[in-house]
């Protein structure tokens, strides 16, 4: 019996991320706005920091092959460096920045393991931050290149099948990119962004298992900061919503709770049906988070729920320059 469960379960995992299902590619994320950056490349370098982030995520915990995913990433802004003299055909000559901090850069590596199915892989983005009257546009473009592999630890029913021997390839390499816009203020963000815009496909072995694609996944996030600077409680709700050709709409609904930038909770619910919610603190350049998702459906009476961790670091003050932009 558990032979056979094993085998249904490994079967079940692959057939989620082939094309003959409508499932999600991508892996979620319930700290979003805590490094959003993996799901909008115009975010890199968006707050004026350089930081550090790493994120691990353990779905459904409980269940062997369930997903697993790990992500380390770095951003940076490209504030004014250096001058460079400018000649005036009246006068004296004078000195100008060299750049004027619009630029962003970023990049991260992942790996996100779903049963036998992995994907490994590199991301680096581009960012231009534009400013407009007490806001920022940012404009983000990313390429990526990723490692789509079935692991060989497949056992198959019958012995005989004719993919044995016959030179099975189980490994693609897959170019790809992703393009994103974000508005942001003092008090509300906004942001759309599209993932996986080639749509490339990944041909597995001779073709007897079909083409696999990678369909464009795209994001729409928003979010109100209702500052109290008496208090040093701020709140704000957003909200989350994820689409593909293959994939009914989904979206999280969040409420946050900071207290002077130090500390956070919040509460979120997924409409695909979960409950979640997530700490955090700040410690100097330090900042931990934690999120725990709980599943509304049958499937909780046999999982202890999904597990993230971010764990980031930032480095440079931009407070003067930057007081409004949004933090954790």
């Amino acid at each position: 019996m558990k032979f056979a469960v094993r085998h249904i379960i490994t079967i079940v995992l692959v057939l989620a991320i082939c094309d003959v299902t409508n499932a999600q590619q991508l892996p979620l994320y319930t700290q979003y706005m805590n490094n959003g950056f993996l799901l909008n490349p115009a975010m890199s370098g968006y707050d004026g920091y350089t930081s550090l982030n790493l994120t691990a995520r353990k779905d459904w915990v409980g269940f062997k092959g369930a997903p697993l995913t790990y992500s380390f990433s770095a951003q940076t802004r490209l504030m004014q460096q250096g001058h460079k003299i400018i000649s005036r055909r009246i006068g004296n000559n004078r000195l100008r920045s060299r750049t004027k901090g619009r630029v962003g850069l970023g990049g991260y590596v992942f790996n996100d393991v779903n049963g036998a199915i992995s994907r490994t892989g590199v991301n680096v983005s581009y960012a231009y931050h534009i400013y407009m009257y007490k806001s920022q546009l940012s404009l983000g473009l990313a390429g990526q290149f990723f490692q789509f592999k079935i692991g060989d630890s497949l056992t198959y029913f019958n012995p005989s099948d004719p993919l044995i021997g016959t030179g099975y390839q189980s490994v693609a390499y897959i170019p790809d990119a992703n393009f994103g816009v974000f508005w942001t203020s003092r008090n509300w963000f906004a942001g759309l962004s599209a993932n996986q815009l080639f749509q490339s496909v990944a041909r597995l072995g001779s073709g007897d298992l079909g083409n696999l694609k990678m369909y464009r996944h795209y994001y729409a996030m928003a979010g109100y900061r209702f500052i109290n600077e008496h208090s040093g409680f701020d709140f704000e709700p957003s909200f989350l919503v994820k689409a593909s050709s293959r994939v009914t709409p989904q979206a999280d609904m969040t409420l946050k709770v900071y207290y002077k930038t130090d500390y956070w909770a919040g509460m979120s619910y997924r409409t695909s049906g979960s409950f979640s919610a997530m700490f955090g603190v700040k410690a100097d350049k330090l900042y931990l988070g934690y999120a725990i998702d709980f599943a509304l459906s049958s499937i909780r009476k046999y999982s202890f729920g999904s597990h993230e961790v971010l764990l980031s670091v930032k480095f440079g003050s931009n407070e003067r320059r930057y007081r409004w932009l949004n933090r954790y």
